[in-house]
């Protein structure tokens, strides 16, 4: 509860005493066991929606005439993936991740509530949400990050929260898993006004009502390596 930028699972087994395989394992369970509080939960009201990309990284050649333009579509990397948030003001946070930033449109037509007011950037692909959500609002970033009440500075701060915890803890993250890491720091966002007593409270009951998971289960039996 303390590590609010979460806990890489090297440092998890040399505080329990136990291997990096089965803190990798315990740490995605908590994961997944907190991402379930939120499964099928729809917002309402005034609602952020925003996307960042995670990972990917392409390592530059060593010398210049080798090294690609790492702007081009066709050198990125193929872990490179784009995290949608999507924030209730004063609500939840939920958390997607998808190749494209704008599959966010639909993903907002499916999960908020007609009637809601939407706030989002100046993207154009942003666009599409004021057909579906007539009472959006958008801010233009080069202008100003917040105009007569029209911001994402709830998002943008959710994804400086999860920067941290993926370049400050992790280091490294896969696409596969990258789901987990975001609603792990959703989750964080969500409660951290919570003592910590009742943050920790809150864990267990998740934890003990989550069914055995299919995903991690007899991990390391299937898997003979992984990187986090």
């Amino acid at each position: 509860m303390n590590a609010v930028k979460g806990l890489s699972a090297l440092q998890l087994g040399r505080d329990l005493s136990v291997s990096y395989k089965t803190a990798f394992v315990l740490a995605h369970k908590l994961r997944e066991a907190l991402s379930a509080e939120t499964r099928g939960f729809g917002l309402d009201g005034e609602v952020e929606i925003d996307g960042a990309y995670f990972g990917g990284s392409v390592r530059p050649e060593n010398r210049k005439e080798d090294r690609k333009d790492r702007r081009l579509k066709a050198n990125l990397s193929p872990e490179r993936r784009v995290v949608i948030v999507m924030r209730q003001r004063k609500g939840r946070t939920l958390t997607f991740v998808a190749k494209r930033e704008a599959e966010g449109v639909a993903l907002a037509e499916q999960h908020v509530a007609k009637g809601s007011k939407i706030y989002a950037d100046e993207a154009a692909h942003w666009d599409e949400l004021e057909a579906k959500f007539p009472d959006a609002g958008r801010i233009n970033h080069s202008e100003a990050y917040s105009a007569d009440g029209a911001n994402t500075n709830q998002a943008e701060s959710f994804f400086a929260h999860l920067r941290r915890m993926v370049s400050g803890q992790h280091h490294f993250v896969t696409a596969r898993y990258l789901h987990q890491y975001a609603a792990e720091a959703a989750w964080k966002e969500d409660n951290h006004r919570l003592p910590n007593g009742m943050a920790f409270a809150q864990t267990i009951r998740l934890t003990m009502v989550s069914p055995v998971s299919r995903v991690w289960k007899g991990y390391w039996q299937r898997h003979e390596t992984v990187r986090p």
